[in-house]
């Protein structure tokens, strides 16, 4: 079961932005129980601590997650005219201390982004899940040796260990069955080798149907294409 806090990483190209935002959408969309009459949601903020990689950022999509009632957190400067400047904003730690928030940490993808963690590592002593998102189609996390290096070496620069294994393999719009299966494959020997527990399987929502992957697992998210601009599928 996820903690209060969720700190999400992964490679370059392997959807973490992408997880990061659909789980928040889907937490805001989703009721927190099953009791009557129902309980209210626990607030969901998302901090974008991302300020290394130029692409695809989460607070790219403040505007719409705002709107879903998710808070967005990170850079010091909301207009995007200014996104590419790497100045963080004192108030991340508001949801942070806020015991009653529920918190998505969108993390640098290598071990020069996640550094950055490091200044809040007083909030992460207990309560805190770390993922680590593989997408087995790319070259870095593409066999076991590379990913397994990958996820020591943040886990070294950080000084926290990635607890679960979420399987996004993918290939965008032309992502198949296979590959997410070759993934999974993947990410069930992460787990026998390190004791890891795999999270879930991301499937494209739209160009996957859930159904070709029953049997597959039991957890299976569904991934908006929140993050992907509309021009690069031309």
């Amino acid at each position: 079961m996820l903690k209060r806090k969720l700190i999400v990483t992964g490679h370059y190209g392997s959807g973490k932005t992408e997880f990061s935002v659909s789980l928040a959408m889907r937490l805001t969309a989703a009721p927190s129980d099953t009791t009557v009459p129902p309980q209210p949601r626990p607030p969901i903020a998302l901090i974008d601590l991302d300020i290394v990689n130029p692409y695809f950022r989460s607070r790219e999509r403040r505007e719409m997650l705002e709107k879903s009632g998710v808070f967005v957190y990170g850079s010091l400067f909301r207009k995007e005219i200014t996104a590419e400047l790497p100045a963080l904003g004192a108030t991340i730690r508001v949801p942070l201390e806020n015991k009653d928030t529920r918190v998505i940490i969108d993390l640098g993808g290598n071990d020069s982004g996640a550094l950055i963690i490091n200044q809040f590592t007083k909030y992460f002593e207990d309560d805190t899940t770390m993922a680590a998102v593989v997408n087995a189609n790319r070259p870095d996390t593409k066999d076991l040796e590379g990913t397994l290096g990958h996820i020591a070496a943040i886990e070294e620069i950080t000084g926290l260990t990635v607890t679960h294994i979420i399987n996004n393999t993918h290939l965008l719009r032309e992502t198949t069955v296979k590959d997410i299966e070759k993934g999974h494959t993947l990410c069930q020997k992460i787990c026998a080798e390190t004791e890891k527990e795999l999270l879930c399987d991301c499937y494209p929502d739209g160009i996957i149907d859930r159904n070709a992957l029953i049997g597959l697992s039991d957890n299976l998210m569904p991934l908006g294409l929140y993050m992907r601009p509309t021009w690069l599928d031309k």
